[in-house]
């Protein structure tokens, strides 16, 4: 009797362990459907079990001159736990030496609606050179984090949550600790990122410390977070968007300096101007540029 050779495929048994894996969850959250009343007070107990969580729920951006401000990936973390019959997952799927491409996948059990989103992060410094293996390794976490939390976000409606989360970030402002006391933990954790104070109030538009109110703060510990999960850096929130702004101002003043030394030029040498009885005078209007000097930049012509 010949023995038969029994050939088994591994990508078609890894697809139909993962095809019964599925229809088993699905069939046990047909069986047990979420219960939304639970789920929204599941999600405002876990989001507001201290001051320091609710804080971590939100994270703030400025970019050209906007504010933008979300979810994070820890807020993103305790809706899917509370939301339940979700699966998640995320992985790497791209590494072209230039950007890393993590992919999130989120699938509702319950209502068989399922997103994958992908999101990219740079791996090249400012001057080209790409980020060590262990830093490829850091910045590869953070774009899945980021994947997560995005793919989480879509599936879940904002409707539904809207609501819970408004109470969230009443706890997120409403500080345990006194106001100077949370001005001054703020000022310290952004000193050992390289942030210093007058940098701080510069980001926020401010003069003084004292103007740092408790909404400034929410937006300072929602900034950090921000720069946790890697959705930005310290140099593009703070350092970058400081410099261009001096230099556009450094820019400003020298042509404002260049349009009154241009001015004062003119005024001395003078100049004719037709009255209406037909003589000539040498005042000029206060308005009027002088023919050798450029409108545009006050500079003087030869």
């Amino acid at each position: 009797m010949s023995n038969e050779i029994i050939e088994i495929r591994q990508a078609e048994m890894l697809q139909a362990i993962n095809r019964s894996e599925v229809d088993i969850q699905i069939a046990t959250a047909k069986q047990y459907p979420r219960n939304l009343p639970e789920v929204l007070n599941k999600i405002a107990t876990y989001a507001t079990m201290d001051t320091e969580t609710a804080e971590d729920c939100f994270y703030v951006l400025r970019r050209n001159g906007s504010t933008i401000e979300g979810l994070s990936v820890r807020m993103a973390e305790i809706i899917a736990g509370a939301w339940g019959n979700l699966r998640v997952q995320t992985r790497i799927i791209g590494n072209d030496g230039k950007t890393i491409t993590a992919q999130g996948v989120c699938h509702d059990l319950e209502t068989n609606v399922a997103v994958s989103v992908e999101m990219k992060r740079r791996i090249t410094d400012k001057y080209g050179k790409t980020f060590s293996e262990d830093m490829q390794v850091v910045t590869g976490n953070a774009a899945s984090a980021i994947a997560y939390r995005n793919a989480v976000l879509k599936v879940v409606p904002k409707a539904v949550t809207k609501r819970v989360i408004a109470e969230v970030k009443k706890v997120a402002l409403g500080q345990s600790l006194d106001l100077e006391t949370s001005r001054q933990n703020m000022i310290q954790y952004f000193a050992k990122l390289g942030v210093t104070e007058e940098m701080l109030l510069e980001y926020l538009g401010i003069k003084k410390r004292e103007e740092i109110d408790k909404e400034a703060v929410f937006e300072l510990r929602a900034t950090a977070n921000a720069i946790k999960e890697g959705t930005t850096t310290v140099q593009e929130s703070f350092i970058k968007p400081i410099e261009e702004r001096r230099q556009a101002e450094d820019a400003k003043k020298k042509a404002e300096a260049v349009k009154a030394k241009a001015a004062e030029a003119a005024k001395r040498t003078g100049g004719g101007k037709v009255t209406e009885n037909g003589g000539n005078s040498t005042e000029k209007p206060a308005d009027e540029v002088p023919a050798n000097v450029d409108p545009e930049t006050g500079e003087i012509k030869q």
